[in-house]
């Protein structure tokens, strides 16, 4: 029911991954009076619907929310059911594209995190074609100790493993190559960093710098993240359109164009909870058809790997 589009895109989106899933099965949460007209509009178009059903549920929290409130007034709405479904094991990962901070709040009550894990860390792909890098943390944490820092690289060295079959190497967003510079958390962390044995740490990348393919793993607080992931997206964004306004009457117009979908960040959308004792992936609000159906593909990759338990593993 979250995000700008609701059912008219999720519906949609969630009926695409069935099919290019067949052994996937879909749970619907939210208000089936909203839900079901716009199955029965796509009830032609795709052979996927034995395998999805609707969990009604009326309720829905809205951005406008405040996070807290859920706890304590929002079991009835759709986004506590998906992470509770969860808990009780009728679900193997959840994707939301509603309140970040209620979601967020949820996963740690009703999931828990993992044991040796202090704060869950919200992980994106870089929204670049052929993208190996993963930023981590992009909003959970607006502040982090050294020792958050520390676990952020273990959790996003692991996914990236898992992810993009390499062995990840990791740095720390700085303002600066130096060792001199930062704040003093970043140094530390660049401490703790470098005396882990498991993490293969580069040192300090500077934000232009992010996209070179230099690191697989990028960390840093959820407020640089943010931003950075945020700024990235809108500047892939604005080159797009640029640069098809000017070949508008091209000849290769198309051509270009299908290369320039490659950059589309809708298709890196998906953004991992990780950190939890479970499979919880965030959609981007404003996720068409195409980015909501990357975050299941993003829930299912990470579900059938059971990132969970090699984080485990991994901080063990």
């Amino acid at each position: 029911m979250g995000g700008e589009g609701g059912p008219e895109t999720t519906v949609p989106a969630t009926l695409s991954a069935l099919n290019r899933h067949p052994e996937m099965t879909v749970l619907l949460v939210g208000d089936e009076e909203r839900i079901e007209p716009v199955l029965q509009l796509a009830r032609a178009d795709t052979a996927a619907l034995s395998r999805l059903r609707l969990c009604h549920t009326p309720g829905v929290f809205l951005d406008t929310d405040k996070p807290a409130a859920v706890l304590r007034s929002g079991q009835d709405t759709s986004i506590y059911r998906c992470i509770e479904l969860h808990r009780q094991g009728l679900a193997s990962a959840v994707v939301s594209a509603g309140n970040t901070g209620a979601l967020l709040m949820l996963g740690r009550h009703l999931l828990k995190t993992i044991t040796g894990i202090e704060l869950p860390a919200i992980v994106a792909t870089l929204p670049l074609s052929g993208s190996n890098t993963l930023l981590l943390d992009v909003g959970a944490n607006l502040a982090c100790s050294p020792l958050h820092l520390e676990q952020f690289a273990i959790m996003g060295s692991v996914l990236a493993r898992a992810q993009f079959d390499c062995a990840p190497r990791v740095a720390l967003l700085n303002v600066g190559a130096e060792d001199y510079k930062g704040t003093d958390d970043v140094r530390a962390a660049a401490e703790l960093l470098e005396s882990n044995s498991a993490i293969d740490f580069l040192g300090f990348l500077e934000a232009n710098q992010v996209f070179s393919g230099l690191a697989e793993v990028v960390v840093c607080n959820g407020f640089v993240g943010n931003v950075m992931i945020k700024a990235s997206a809108g500047a892939a964004n604005a080159v797009r359109a640029e640069v098809l306004r000017a070949q508008s009457d091209s000849a290769s117009a198309q051509t270009d164009s299908a290369a320039l979908d490659l950059l589309n960040p809708q298709r890196f959308n998906g953004a991992s909870l990780l950190g939890l004792c479970g499979n919880v992936i965030k959609s981007h609000g404003n996720a068409d058809v195409l980015g909501f159906s990357c975050a299941i593909d993003q829930a299912y990759r990470e579900q059938t790997a059971d990132i969970p338990e090699l984080i485990r593993q991994a901080v063990a």
